[in-house]
Order: structure tokens, then C-alpha cells, then sequence
């Protein structure tokens, strides 16, 4: 008579033993390694961004450990795309983030040492396009119930079918395990190879939500208290106490709305801010920089 729960786990340890060759260790810390998936079996590997100290890292691939070098990082997704000088890695088969539901069991697979290491979970808590507190954006918010020891940041995590969903992180929400999916992968990816970095338009403010007055013609705006000195926005005239309505006339009522606007434009963007001065509305041009 089968035994059903012989048979889950045989299967569980199937699934480790089956994507174990696509996650990679990745040494670029001093104290404890962290994990990498391959992304390209010419040896790109993508990994968590706060893991990763320096130009220069050890991978430890199924071949043996090679140096890779970082192409680049995105903080605010915490992502981070490095390139090994291997060829012939295993790609895994990834799985779009459409068709989840809360409850689903999920492994999240580490190798901050010389084996895959690997945690039994469920999807706790699943919501649509998220913005991070750095104004990355993620397509899927993805919340695993699963516990990522020490040096599994960077791994991935998988379904049932041995198909990974995403690259799990702590580092985007304080003690909660993140995964980000694999469409917010493959754009941030891209981008990397082409520039070796997100650019993001930057402004150059600290900004918090204010209620307005009726006559205002909206609830809220975001009241400047910082203006960074030789910043795009002390190069247009913002000041301290300024209060923003809109950016290219698309309101602006809570700092993701900023953030957000933010994120799609590139550095050299000219944009149109209503602003709110001394009870009067007037429009200023600022031309978007780069942050540093």
C-alpha cells in the first residue's frame, strides 16, 4: 500500500535534487556566503544586491568555483547580476507568478555552503504590483511563510512542480521574506546588461503627505522638508515648505505616487511640477538627474 506521505517527501527531495545545479553559492562576504540562481548558461547568475561586497566574487558552481565579476545592482529591488567565465549552466525552468494562490506549498532552496540547502513553506500572502521603500517596482508582491536561514538571500523559490517562482530576499521588507518574481527579474536584468544599473529619474527631496485645503482642488500633497544642496530640485527653484501636486500633471497625494513617477523616467527628464507656495499654485521645471 502506497504511503502518501513517503511519497510527498520523496517528491520534495526530488524537486531539491532537480534544481540544485541552477542555484549557485556566492562568496562576497566575509563572514557567511549567500546563494545566486543562473540565469544564462553563458554564466550570468542573479543574486540578492545587499549580499554582494565589491567588483569581484567566488561563485561555487557545479563546475567548481570561478571568480565573477558584477555587471550590476539595482537596491531598490535588490537584485544584483553577476558574470562567472563558465559556459554549459543549467537554466531553470521558471514559472510566471499569474497563477498562485495564497496556501500553496513552496520550497526556498539556499547554498551559502557547499550544499543546497533547502525549506518547506507556504504562500502566505500574495497582492498585486508593489512598490519597495526605495521605489523599485515589483510586479507580483510575493509573501512566502517560509524561513530563509542565514546566506539564503539570493535563492530561489520554487512551486510544486519544481519551477521557480522568484528570488527570495529580506532585505525589501524588515523580518519578512520577499520574493521577487520573475517578470521584475527579467526587466531589471535587461536593463542591467544594457547600462549596469536601474536609472531612475532623481529629484532630490524629502517629501511627506500633507491634507490640503478645499480650495486646493485635492485632499493632499507631499510638503518638501529637505531640499538636497546641488540637487535637480534646488536646480529648479523647490524650496523648503514648497507642497507638490502634481508631477507632468498626474497627482501626487502619497510619496509612492512620487516614487513610482520617479521610477519610470530616466535621468535627463524634464518635468513639470505643480507646486503649492504661499497659498498660490504655479508650475516649475525640473530636469530629472541621476543619483550617485
Amino acid at each position: 500500500m502506497s504511503n502518501p506521505i513517503a511519497d510527498f517527501s520523496d517528491r520534495l527531495a526530488a524537486l531539491v535534487e532537480q534544481a540544485a545545479p541552477s542555484v549557485v553559492r556566492v562568496e562576497a562576504r566575509r563572514w557567511i556566503g549567500s546563494s545566486g540562481i543562473v540565469w544564462s548558461a553563458e554564466g550570468h547568475i542573479v543574486t540578492a544586491s545587499h549580499s554582494v561586497r565589491g567588483e569581484q566574487v567566488e561563485v561555487g558552481l557545479p563546475g567548481g568555483v570561478a571568480t565573477a565579476t558584477l555587471v550590476g545592482r539595482d537596491p531598490s529591488t535588490d537584485l544584483a547580476l553577476l558574470k562567472a567565465d563558465m559556459n554549459g549552466l543549467k537554466i531553470p525552468a521558471w514559472a510566471e507568478p499569474d497563477g498562485l494562490k495564497v496556501g500553496q506549498v513552496v520550497l526556498a532552496l539556499g547554498k551559502p555552503g557547499k550544499n543546497v540547502r533547502a525549506s518547506l513553506g507556504i504562500l502566505s500572502n500574495l497582492g498585486e504590483e508593489w512598490r519597495t521603500p526605495m521605489g523599485g517596482k515589483l510586479e507580483r508582491y510575493i509573501q512566502p511563510d517560509v524561513s530563509l536561514y542565514p546566506g539564503f538571500s539570493g535563492g530561489p523559490l520554487l512551486d510544486a512542480e519544481g519551477r521557480f517562482l522568484g528570488m527570495n530576499t529580506r532585505a525589501l521588507r524588515r523580518d519578512l521574506a520577499l520574493t521577487i518574481p520573475a517578470p521584475t527579474l527579467r526587466r531589471v536584468v535587461e536593463r542591467l546588461m544594457q547600462h549596469g544599473g536601474v536609472r531612475r529619474g532623481y529629484l532630490g527631496v524629502g517629501a511627506q503627505p500633507v491634507r490640503l485645503p478645499q480650495s486646493a482642488g485635492q485632499e493632499s500633497g507631499l510638503l518638501l522638508v529637505s531640499v538636497e544642496p546641488g540637487s535637480p530640485a534646488e536646480g529648479g527653484g523647490l524650496m523648503l515648505g514648497d507642497i507638490l501636486l502634481a508631477i507632468n500633471a498626474n497627482p501626487l497625494r502619497r510619496l509612492d505616487d512620487l516614487l513610482a513617477q520617479l521610477a519610470e523616467m530616466p535621468a535627463g527628464t524634464s518635468v513639470s511640477l505643480r507646486i503649492l507656495r504661499g497659498g498660490q499654485t504655479q508650475d516649475v521645471s525640473v530636469t530629472l538627474g541621476e543619483r550617485k
